[in-house]
Order: structure tokens, then sequence, then C-alpha cells
């Protein structure tokens, strides 16, 4: 099929031109056949959910129809968080299909797929594409009973004692809704957790949110929003739910990774795992018997999580997922090892009541590197490949690149990871899911972390200009 369509770090993504119609119905039919295959077809229903982007409605409704032509029941979840999604088809035994680009610019989209035991791994992708056929699924659009209440609630029940009662009162939390799937819900739970909510920067039209870039554009309103609202803390997720942002009290981001690190922390994990590009002061903080370095990628770290107890993973990106016998404290957290942007944002603020200290304060007790990241926008995956290459293979042209800071050490789990002599990281790797090259720096300050930021950007957009 050639066209922009491909699987990614999570899910099936291209331009939503490239997906809409026969695309999205050809995938769905191949997703059903190699669900029956490896003996996941479940209950006979496959549930349906989207974010909020224009294209979404309409892609829907081919894999609806590409459900019902293969004799089984689509069910209409709505808009609602990926995570929502895949719990409620998984409580049901049943395969799930979220539409939806997640971070990506809006006139993309995309495919999660969901088997009834959980998100699909790298080799159910393979055989997703080997189940593919050239033949049209033909069928007219099909009515779909919806749950959309049911899968919210579900998933609103998941956290309703992860944290004590009233354990965020006094708190005024900023929401901030833009046209995030889990904006309603994000409100809802927070003011059930006994904090008084502020919603900000409701959007009726689809905005692209990367929760990692915090230098976009649509992230200058938010210190403003925090002095003037009184905040103590502001948080959202991305389009799809499945990915958090917290901004402290002082309007400070507080890093995906070290949200990961915090929920681990509050859920009393005792083994976690996350990719390469999370910060190593995982390992500095000693609270774990092992922390397992995966590539980036939702699926391979739930695929290391396997076989583990008391696990929680996380990305770099803050997406959550949690292992068998995790628990809060007061209860236990039933498994569900797919992303998720709200049990982060609960957790950490409850790991700061607890503590009775503010988000920054938490944040600052850790054995952090200061961690930045940023992504050039537009690179063709072929030109980050080229460059990639040219670093991996050449030891005089990455002498030569990386001159001003010297090379102590590499790592090739996943893109280019270089330690300085000075015991600095630069790390380069392109998306699975865009036109990007992304790039991640620790420093031992903040200082030196933003310079060597800019140097990366610089020196590589250079190489791929």
């Amino acid at each position: 099929m050639e066209n922009s369509l491909k699987f990614g770090t999570s899910g099936l993504r291209g331009l939503a031109s490239d997906l809409t119609g026969q695309a999205a119905r050809r995938y769905t039919a191949a997703f059903l056949r190699h669900a029956n295959g490896v003996g996941q077809g479940g209950s006979g229903r496959v549930f349906i959910g989207r974010d909020f982007r224009l294209s979404s409605p309409a892609i829907a409704a081919d894999c609806a129809a590409a459900i019902a032509a293969a004799g089984l029941e689509p069910v209409d979840c709505g808009t609602v968080p990926t995570p929502a999604l895949a719990c409620h088809a998984m409580a049901l035994n049943g395969p799930a299909i979220m539409i939806t680009g997640s971070h990506i610019p809006a006139d993309r989209n995309g495919l999660k797929f969901y088997l009834p035991a959980g998100e699909i791994s790298k080799a159910d992708e393979a055989g997703i594409i080997d189940a593919l056929t050239p033949e049209d699924i033909i069928g007219a659009a099909v009515p779909m009973r919806s749950e959309q209440a049911e899968a919210q609630d579900r998933y609103v029940n998941r956290f309703a004692e992860l944290l004590p009662v009233g354990a965020l009162a006094g708190l005024r939390i900023g929401v901030f809704e833009h046209s995030s799937v889990a904006r309603d819900l994000l409100a809802d739970i927070f003011e059930v957790a006994g904090a008084e909510v502020v919603r900000l920067g409701r959007a009726d039209h689809f905005v692209a949110v990367d929760t990692e870039a915090f230098g976009d554009s649509v992230f200058v309103p938010l210190p403003g929003w925090i002095e003037e609202f009184g905040l103590h803390a502001l948080v959202s997720a991305d389009g799809d739910g499945d990915r958090p942002l917290l901004m402290d009290d002082k309007g400070a981001f507080v890093r995906g990774d070290v949200l990961g690190l915090l929920t681990a922390q509050y859920l009393r994990a005792t083994n976690v795992v996350t990719p390469v590009t999370s910060n190593s002061a995982i390992e500095r903080t000693g609270l774990f018997d092992a922390v397992v370095r995966t590539r980036v990628g939702s699926p391979f770290v739930v695929a290391a999580m396997d076989g583990l107890v008391n696990v929680v993973g996380f990305e770099a990106n803050g997406g959550t997922f949690v292992g068998g016998g995790v628990s809060s404290g007061a209860v236990d957290l039933p498994a569900l090892p797919t992303r998720d942007a709200i049990l982060p944002l609960l957790s950490v603020l409850g790991l700061a009541a607890r503590q009775e200290v503010s988000v920054d304060e938490l944040v600052a007790a850790l054995p952090l590197q200061h961690a930045l990241a940023d992504r050039l926008q537009n690179v063709p995956a072929e030109k980050s490949s080229s460059f990639l290459r040219h670093l991996q293979d050449d030891p005089a042209f990455a002498a030569t690149f990386f001159a001003p800071h010297g090379i102590a050490n590499l790592s090739a789990i996943d893109g280019l990871q270089f330690r300085t002599h000075s015991g600095e990281m630069v790390h380069f790797r392109a998306s699975g899911n865009a036109p990007e090259l992304r790039c991640y720096v620790e420093g031992s300050t903040a200082a030196s972390a933003r310079s060597l930021l800019d140097w990366a950007m610089e020196a590589a957009a250079r190489q791929v200009a």
C-alpha cells in the first residue's frame, strides 16, 4: 500500500487523506484476521474510540463498516482517552481500535490496535501487515450502539481509591483543556480528589499538543495562568489522553520521565521499565530492585514488563503503564499495560500531598540531571537515517561533530545516545510517528543542558538541511 501510512512507536500513522476510506477498512480487516489467527478474536464485539480531529469520525465509520463486514459488532465508545478505551475493551474481552494521531499535526491521523489481552506488540504489527489484502471492503456505514458513558465510568472508577479521600483538598489545579479527549475527565477526577479545578484554554478545533516539546507556542500562556489564577499546579494531556503534562506552581514543566519516576515511587513499585531516553536519575534514586531500559515505543515497554511483578513502566513522555501486583497502598491497581496520562498526574500530586511538600520540592529532592528535549520538524525519515548512519559509521565525522564536547561512549539501543567526557548526554533519534528528528540532552546544570540542546539542534539542523 504505497502511501504515508506506517507503524511507528505507537500504532499506525500517516496523512488522514491516506487513511480515510479503504485504507482504514483494510487495516481493520487485517487486524481482525490477525487477532483471530493468534486466538485473540474476543467476544465478537469490537470497541472503537476516537479523538477530536475532523477526520476521526469518518475513519471510525470506515472501521465500523469493516468490522460489520467481518460479521462482528462494532461498539462506539466515542471521544474517550485511549487508556479508557483499552480498559473497557479488555474488561469485556474485546479487541479495540482507537482513531487518533495523538500529538502530531491535524492533517494526520492513525489507528491504535488493542487485542483483548492489551496493546499489540511489534510481532502483532508484522502480523497485521502480513494479513493486509488489496481487496476493497464493501459495506455502507453501520449504526453502532454507544458505550461512551460506560467506558468513561469504568476508567474513572479505576482511580476511585488511588488517593485517600480529600487528598488534594486545598489545592487549586488548572486543567489546560485544549482539544484533549481527557479534558472533562481530568477536571472531574481532580474535583473528586478534593481539588478546586480551574478550566483553561478549551479549543473548539483540534490542537496538536506535544507534551515533550515545552518550547511550542501552544504552551506560552501557561505560566501566566499559574500566576493569574493562583494555581498550585496545571495539568493536561495530549490529544488522545495517554501522555501527561504537569506544570508546578513556579511555572516549570515537569518532564514526563520524572512524572513516571514519581508515579512508580507513589505506587511503591519494585521494578521499573522505561526507554533509554528517560533520565539517568531513575537508577541513582536506589528506589527500585531493577530498572530495565528499552527502545522508544510503548510496544517495547509492554514487552519488557511481561513476567515482572510489582512493575510500573513509563516513557519519557510520561505515559505510564501498570503491570501486575501494583498497589497504591490502600488498594490494588489492576494491570493496564497501555499508556495513561491521568494516573501519573494523580500519583505525583498524591505523593506531594502525602509528603506535605509542593511539586517543585518533590522534584528538587530527586538526583536529577537537568534534561531537555526538542525536535526538528519536517525532516524526512531518509535524511534523519542518513545523518544517524554517518554519525555511527564514521568515527572521524562523529569526532568532528562533537568536537566542542568530546565522546566518552556511545549507546545505539534506539537512535544514538552519546555521553560526553564531562558526563553530559546527547541523544538523537528519528521519530517513528512523524517526519521529525528528536533530540534529548542531560546536563549537570540547567544552563549547561540548555546550551547543549541549543548546540545539538543547530548542529543537527545543518546536517539534515
